[in-house]
Order: structure tokens, then C-alpha cells, then sequence
């Protein structure tokens, strides 16, 4: 099992306070909600319209919408995404619409069922904006047939 996204001992709303470039490595990491929604595979158009897919990262954990083995990921998914201040503006496209890093980068407001927010990490399943339990895995699932598997972004 996956271990949770560690919130404790953060500022109060470090996120209204701080730049994105200013906020620590925790900080930062706290942003993450949880929804598992950029963990699962995208199919993007000849027009750049990106279609979200329940075909997920054979690392996704969909019990807790949680990375199986986030430190060490790169090793055996080197195309996983590192999201950073320097790179938001280049992967903004396809962050998913209730993305505390989107959010933050275009000055909106955290919705209320953030684990920031709430103070529960599991509010964002019960908010049902999560991928729990609703994904299939990549090794599952031939890449030809991903398309079969769009689906529409849990808001």
C-alpha cells in the first residue's frame, strides 16, 4: 500500500502566501490532492485536445489514488512527469481541471474537499473527484485500445 502525501507541520495556507518557486519540497508535494488523475494515460490530438483515459500507470494504486512506489518511479516509468514550478506552464494542458497545481498557477482558490483544506486526506474520494476504484491498469490494457477507454474528468 501506498503511504499518504505527508501534510503535517506546514504553515497555514503556505499556497496564498507563497510563490510556487518559494514553497519548500513538502510544501510543494502537499499540493498533490490525491485524485489520481495524472497518473492515468492521456490520448491527445492532432489539435492538442487531450482526452483522459481510466487506463492508469502500472504504478497507480487506485485503492488510495496513490503512486505504488513514488520514489522510486523513474526507474520503472523514466516517462513519468516531474511537475515543478519551472515546468507547470509546459504541462498545464493536461493537468486535470480541479489540480491544486493548476488552480495555484492560473491564482484560483483550493476547492474545499482539498486535503489542505479539509484537513482529511480522504475528503477528496468522498467529494467523488478521485479515480478510486475506477481505473484499469496500462499492463492490462493494450495501448490501441486506451481510446476504448476515455472517460470524462471526475469533477
Amino acid at each position: 500500500m501506498s503511504a499518504e502525501i505527508p501534510r503535517d507541520g506546514l504553515a497555514d495556507r503556505f499556497w496564498e502566501t507563497k510563490r510556487m518557486d518559494q514553497m519548500s519540497k513538502p510544501e510543494w508535494e502537499a499540493l498533490c490532492d490525491g485524485c489520481g488523475k495524472c497518473c492515468l494515460n492521456k490520448l491527445e490530438d492532432e489539435d492538442g485536445n487531450v482526452e483522459l483515459t481510466r487506463v492508469a500507470c502500472r504504478l497507480f494504486d487506485d485503492s488510495d489514488c496513490l503512486c505504488s512506489n513514488y520514489a522510486g518511479r523513474h526507474d520503472h516509468v523514466p516517462e513519468c512527469i516531474v511537475l515543478t514550478p519551472k515546468t507547470i506552464k509546459t504541462n498545464l494542458y493536461w493537468l486535470p481541471r480541479t489540480c491544486a497545481y493548476r488552480l495555484i498557477h492560473q491564482g484560483r482558490d483550493l476547492y474545499d474537499w482539498h486535503p489542505l483544506i479539509s484537513g482529511d486526506p480522504a475528503s477528496v474520494h468522498r467529494a467523488g473527484v478521485s479515480m478510486q476504484g475506477m481505473t484499469v491498469s496500462e499492463a492490462a490494457i493494450d495501448e490501441d485500445d486506451w481510446d476504448d477507454h476515455i472517460i470524462e474528468e471526475p469533477l
